[in-house]
C-alpha cells in the first residue's frame, strides 16, 4: 500500500490531487482547452464511460496510489497548479511496467518543468519496483517527443492506431526506459 507522495525539487512539486484543487483545476483546463485538444486522448463515440465529478476523480486517484495501480499527480510550480503527470496502467507480476503521461499549461511550456516532473515521478516509480516505463507520443508532437528524448527514453517503435485523439485513432511513437539505466543529467537527481 502506497500513500500519495509529495515530491519536491526547488519550485516544483508533484503531488496527488486534493479536493481544494477543484477551482484551480477547472481554470487550468479551461485556459488550455485549445492547446491540449490535438494531443489528449478522448473516449471514442459510442463508449459508455460516464464523466466523473471532481471528488470522484480525487477518490479514484487516491485509490490508485493506495493500491499501487497508478501514481496520478498534478504539477505545481511556485505554488501554482500548472499541469499533470501520471504513471498509469501499472502491471506487476512478470512485467513490472507502466506508462507515463504528462501535459503542461501553455504559459509554462518550454521551461524544463515537464521533463523535471516526469523524471521525479519516474524515479519514484522505479524506487517502488517498476522495471520499465513507457511514453507514447504522437509523431507530430515535437514538444512531447523532446521530453522523452531529453530524459534518455529510448525510441522503440510505432504503435499504429493506438489512441483515439481529436476524432481519429492516432499512431504513437513508443519510448521506454528501464530501472537499470543510469538516471543522470540535468533533469534527474544525480546518482539515482
Amino acid at each position: 500500500m502506497t500513500r500519495p507522495q509529495v515530491l519536491t525539487r526547488g519550485p516544483l512539486t508533484v503531488r496527488a490531487f486534493s479536493r481544494s484543487d477543484e477551482q484551480d483545476w477547472r481554470d487550468l483546463r479551461a485556459r488550455n482547452r485549445a492547446w491540449l485538444h490535438p494531443w489528449e486522448a478522448q473516449t471514442p463515440p459510442g463508449s459508455r464511460i460516464p464523466s466523473a465529478t471532481f471528488p470522484t476523480v480525487v477518490r479514484r486517484d487516491r485509490r490508485q496510489w493506495r493500491d499501487d495501480a497508478g501514481y496520478p499527480a498534478v504539477i505545481e510550480f511556485n505554488g501554482l497548479l500548472v499541469g499533470r503527470v501520471s504513471v498509469f496502467g501499472i502491471q506487476w507480476g512478470a512485467a513490472h511496467g507502466a506508462s507515463i503521461g504528462y501535459w503542461i499549461d501553455q504559459e509554462y511550456a518550454g521551461r524544463g518543468i515537464v521533463p523535471t516532473a516526469v523524471a521525479m515521478l519516474s524515479s519514484f516509480a522505479f524506487e517502488r519496483g517498476m522495471h520499465r516505463l513507457e511514453i507514447a507520443v504522437r509523431p507530430e508532437n515535437d514538444r512531447s517527443l523532446a521530453v522523452a528524448k531529453k530524459l534518455g527514453f529510448t525510441e522503440e517503435g510505432m504503435r499504429r492506431s493506438y489512441l483515439f485523439i481529436d476524432g481519429q485513432w492516432r499512431d504513437h511513437v513508443i519510448f521506454f526506459r528501464t530501472q537499470d539505466q543510469a538516471r543522470v543529467g540535468r533533469y534527474w537527481e544525480e546518482g539515482r
